[in-house]
């Protein structure tokens, strides 16, 4: 289930449990996007070339 899909209402808001995100969204605070703690999967991107998602 979804609502957006465009990276501003914190619906697919994903737990990051290793790897560095590439956020691309309207929705996390810059403080929450340095922490690197949570992504918004759909549209932001891993930097890390495997990353670990708690899906």
């Amino acid at each position: 289930m979804f609502a957006c899909g465009e990276g501003y209402c914190g619906t697919c808001e994903t737990r990051v449990l290793a790897g560095q995100p590439d956020h691309r969204d309207d929705f996390l605070t810059d403080e929450e996007r340095a922490e690197g703690k949570t992504m918004l999967i759909c549209v932001s991107r891993s930097r890390s070339p495997r990353p670990v998602l708690d899906l």
